[in-house]
């Protein structure tokens, strides 16, 4: 089975801005990504054996908020395949009964975190509330990092390093960096290598191959490939592209002198039992 551990569902275009579907319009070079979300779109691309971790978005700075019931009702038509996250937005008021509605009577089973767009960082102390009740019940607790298309997300608020502090703090808890922190990918591997509690994950990678396999390079080189999950970041991209993109990396090495892949690992990742390793089985 192939768990995609970074999808997303929002109605487009109600949750966004007009400045944010303009900038992320551009986030793919000499490509004009289409925000629509569906079902039956992502299946259609993806193998019949996958399992989906979907969550919206929270974050008034850059213009994005779904509302977790959207989320809650997108998985409820789907039980089988879907397992939903909640979203916060910490800047905002009322951010802890969200996160109690969200789980306790929504049913959503994880927290996905925008400290960039929203314009915080994750080792804010105003924020042990949420880690304790995330370490109460069991929430784990998926982060953007790295790099973004939209201005007025400040780059401070993004880097891996800063859940070193939580993570320390709050062992129990399940993160996961995601997009490999692109593009500060050394910092998330090395972070991701002390903590036995932080994962990152391969989202919306693949389109920039190169950058992908040196990357990778690093994780097989400091041996944590272990620690590296699927994700996709629909609908930035799709299953189906991002399993052909990864196993496609050592193609473009031909000719060279340059290090390969281990392809066991590679297939390994795709097929990683994610659920399982963030307590979600």
């Amino acid at each position: 089975m192939i768990i995609d551990i970074h999808s997303h569902a929002w109605p487009f275009p109600d949750a966004f801005s007009e400045d944010f579907i303009l900038q992320a319009s551009g986030a793919r070079a000499n490509t004009t990504v289409d925000l629509t979300v569906t079902y039956e779109a992502y299946r259609a691309s993806a193998p019949a054996d996958v399992r989906t971790v979907v969550f919206g978005g929270k974050a008034k700075l850059a213009g994005i908020w779904v509302d977790d019931s959207y989320v809650a009702n997108y998985v409820g038509q789907h039980p089988d395949t879907l397992i939903g996250f909640l979203s916060l937005d910490p800047t905002q008021p009322g951010w802890e009964d969200e996160l109690r509605h969200g789980h306790e009577e929504l049913g959503l089973k994880g927290v996905k975190l925008l400290p960039m767009y929203a314009g915080f960082k994750i080792n804010d102390p105003s924020l042990d509330p949420l880690w304790d009740y995330a370490k109460e019940k069991n929430l784990p607790v998926l982060l953007h990092t790295g790099t973004t298309f939209i201005r007025q997300a400040p780059l401070e608020c993004t880097f891996p390093h800063l859940i070193e502090p939580v993570a320390l703090k709050y062992p129990e808890v399940k993160f996961i960096l995601a997009h490999l922190s692109h593009p500060w990918e050394g910092e998330c591997i090395v972070t991701i290598r002390k903590h036995p509690n932080v994962f990152t994950d391969i989202s919306a990678l693949h389109y920039r191959p190169y950058q992908l396999y040196q990357s990778l390079m690093l994780v097989q080189e400091y041996g944590v490939w272990d620690k590296v999950l699927f994700g996709t970041d629909y609908p930035f991209t799709t299953v189906n592209a991002s399993i052909d993109g990864v196993r496609k990396l050592n193609d473009m090495l031909d000719g060279t002198s340059l290090p390969r892949l281990d392809p066991e690992a590679i297939e390994k990742m795709i097929y990683r039992d994610s659920l399982s390793l963030l307590g979600l089985e």
